[in-house]
């Protein structure tokens, strides 16, 4: 009997305990935190609210009046929120023109290859002073924090170029940012929180240096590889200025450079249009390259999305 009084005890604590019982309710949300009332929640998300639609609304009036015809957009005022009769005329106009592709493609290219040297250069360093025991290890530390605090400027940078033999070249769109310092201490910080037992057990199987970090370590680390990668390729994608100040030959421009003289500049394209139809209106075109220079980012950011949040966490928790 006694034991019986013992259970049924215990089971009307269990029952007391579960949400939604007659006993005291389960706390929401982390200990010691108290919940944020109807009126927080509410203005939290009229806030969020305000914040989206200024980013999502501009953007929404650049795609629509690149799809608008010129009718609508004189009366609009120049820009279209939503367009009554979408053409793609505008899109196959500056496609047809060699300019606008010629840029996209050198863009592109300087996108790819500038992504996987910096990737490549920042990883191998980052590990290697991540490792105890690197020949001068301290010293280089010291450097790349030194490039934190102190830029060389302007004008020593272009003196550097110059000597260097990299004007109107592609080089001097890729080696001068290739390696980042805040890169490096991110992707550092990353290398030092992986499991010393793993890297050891591969030193006792035989494996070098070179081998743990291609076969062991950067498996590991598709987190940071993904953000430091995607601030790279956003960096080299919307490379304007180094390309302003390198390159003055016009045929290696990259797209940037033809967005500032299209659109900023206002300058008229030399654009060849379909026979029969009508010209579209210039404010339609410049938002079509508009959008051609936001696409490759918008399509590429979903893909590594499911490592953005762990990767700039765990990097930027720790230095």
């Amino acid at each position: 009997m006694a034991s019986n009084r013992v259970v049924t005890r215990a089971a009307g604590r269990r029952d007391l305990s579960r949400p939604g019982s007659s006993g005291r309710k389960r706390r929401s949300g982390p200990p010691g935190l108290t919940p944020p009332g109807p009126t927080a929640r509410a203005s939290k998300g009229v806030f969020l609210f305000v914040c989206c639609s200024v980013i999502i609304i501009p953007l929404i009036s650049v795609i629509a009046t690149s799809l608008a015809d010129e009718k609508q957009i004189n009366a609009s005022g120049g820009f279209v929120l939503w367009p009554s009769h979408p053409t793609l005329q505008a899109y196959t106009t500056v496609f047809e023109n060699p300019v606008v592709l010629h840029s996209a493609f050198v863009s592109i290219c300087i996108t790819l290859v500038g992504t996987t040297l910096s990737l490549a250069c920042t990883s191998l360093l980052a590990y290697s002073l991540s490792r105890p025991g690197t020949l001068a290890h301290k010293p280089v530390l010291l450097m790349v924090l030194f490039t934190l605090l102190f830029s060389p400027g302007i004008i020593p940078s272009y003196l550097m170029v110059k000597e260097l033999g990299l004007l109107n070249s592609y080089w001097a769109l890729l080696l001068p940012v290739m390696l980042d310092g805040f890169n490096v201490i991110v992707m550092r910080a990353f290398f030092l929180e992986l499991p010393q037992e793993i890297l050891d057990a591969a030193r006792v199987d035989g494996a070098g240096e070179l081998q743990t970090f291609w076969r062991i370590v950067l498996p590991l680390s598709k987190p940071v590889l993904a953000v430091v990668g995607l601030f790279s390729a956003v960096g080299y994608w919307n490379n304007f200025f180094t390309a302003l100040l390198y390159i003055s030959d016009t045929t290696k421009w990259p797209l940037q450079l033809v967005l500032n003289t299209y659109v900023v500049k206002q300058n008229s394209l030399n654009l060849k249009f379909i026979p029969g139809h009508a010209p579209p209106p210039p404010e339609s075109i410049q938002m079509a390259i508009l959008v051609i220079a936001i696409v490759p980012i918008l399509v590429a950011y979903p893909f590594i999305q499911r490592h953005f949040k762990k990767g700039v966490l765990v990097g930027s928790v720790k230095g």
